[in-house]
């Protein structure tokens, strides 16, 4: 069976923002505006979604 998958893009700049929040952006894979990666879906990686809500977009693949 195939592992869940979601699409996470950077829509919001972390500049400016908590520290843990651009540690978090950066756990994820995300370097610049508008990029978008892949990632299994993970309850850690839904949590660092989640604490970054106002900065990415979700979509499930």
């Amino acid at each position: 069976m195939a592992k869940k998958q979601i699409k996470v893009t950077l829509v919001r700049s972390p500049n400016g923002t908590i520290g843990k929040h651009r540690e978090s952006v950066r756990g994820l894979g995300l370097k610049r505006m508008h990029q978008s990666v892949v990632l299994e879906d993970t309850p850690s990686v839904r949590g660092m979604c989640n604490k970054v809500n106002y900065l990415v977009r979700v979509e499930e693949v």
